[in-house]
């Protein structure tokens, strides 16, 4: 019997499989995918997460620094660099291969599959042909393990999609810019020297290119050719009723996930993976969803305000304006965040 199952191998269960493998833990990932795999998502990592993939002892992938936050609406704007050292920008391709590379390292096997029927006992979890003493669900936004555990609670509002292209261009920034409009926002995030990507977020269902005509500003600094396709994902807010079950624990997004409006997945991901691991190593695995809720409690309350706020017809025009007229609030919410 091994220590720790591990569903799913993006980032969130590579980092958790580290994490144990780091404290002793004889730990294996099922994923069905092969290494790396792309994913819509801003690719910004906040400092907090920089800080998290150094500390897993990871040869960090080359990308852009990214010095703070600048809210855009033009011709209000407003930003705020990070007080405890930069962030990154990093394709999630590169990431994700860094992630893999080092859990080799760390000695964590990896299996081609997937991890169907769960069964537990009070003393072990089998799964995949594989038993173990715990199983930790990282199999992300739409998590199939969440909803066979009877964990997935109800989500209310609109629902928000996402979608993301790069540019072949040198970034005019290294800020992450949120550019704001009545339908949604657009993030630009510098992730090489030579590479921008844009994503967008809305609850309005349109092509990506017909997003960005609400953008004429951003649209007319994209200069360069487009350097891939259009990636999408969504519905983005899940719920779950709790974060663990029996002997299963949620990390990462299969755990409940808000918004992409603050660019904290990542952070978050690495947050939850260390938490559940010293919970199982501590021998306190009750304590993980009272953990999980403390350590996302700013972001998502943070997050769930600047949606209500956005999701208002005046919302949109409001935010930058009143960000640029207090400083001192806006950089207190990007310190809070990063």
């Amino acid at each position: 019997m091994i220590d720790l199952l591990v569903a799913g191998g993006g980032p969130a269960g590579l980092a958790t499989a580290v994490h144990a493998a780091l404290a002793g833990l004889e730990t294996v990932v099922v994923e069905p995918r092969h290494t790396p795999v792309d994913k819509a998502c801003g690719e910004g990592v906040m400092p907090s997460g920089v800080r998290a993939l150094a500390a897993l002892g990871l040869d960090l992938p080359r990308g852009h620094p990214l010095r703070g936050i600048r809210y855009v609406r033009e011709p209000d704007r407003a930003e705020a660099a990070f007080a405890d050292g930069p962030g990154l920008g990093v394709r999630r391709t590169d990431l994700h291969a860094a992630l893999a590379r080092r859990a080799v390292e760390a000695g964590v096997r990896t299996v081609t599959g997937r991890v169907g029927d769960v069964a537990q006992d009070a003393g072990s979890v089998t799964a995949a042909g594989l038993r173990a003493r715990w199983l930790v669900a990282a199999d992300g936004l739409h998590s199939p393990l969440r909803r066979r555990l009877g964990l997935d609670a109800p989500v209310g509002g609109p629902r928000r999609y996402g979608q993301r292209r790069h540019y072949r261009m040198r970034p005019w920034t290294d800020f992450v810019e949120v550019h704001w409009a009545p339908a949604g926002e657009a993030y630009v995030t510098p992730v090489a020297e030579d590479l921008v990507g844009v994503a967008v977020l809305s609850a309005v269902r349109r092509g990506y290119d017909d997003h960005l005509v609400d953008f004429p500003a951003l649209r007319a600094r994209l200069t360069g050719p487009p350097a891939n396709a259009v990636r999408g994902a969504g519905p983005l807010r899940r719920r779950a009723r709790r974060r663990a079950a029996g002997r299963v624990l949620l990390v990462g997004d299969a755990a409940g996930y808000v918004d992409a409006l603050t660019g904290e997945g990542v952070a978050l991901a690495l947050a939850s993976a260390e938490a559940a691991v010293r919970c199982l190593t501590e021998g306190r695995p009750q304590d993980y969803d009272r953990r999980w809720r403390a350590l996302s409690r700013r972001h998502r309350l943070l997050t769930h305000g600047l949606l209500a706020c956005a999701g208002r017809p005046a919302g949109a025009r409001l935010i930058v304006p009143a960000a640029a007229r207090a400083p001192a609030v806006f950089r207190a919410a990007v310190r809070a965040l990063s």
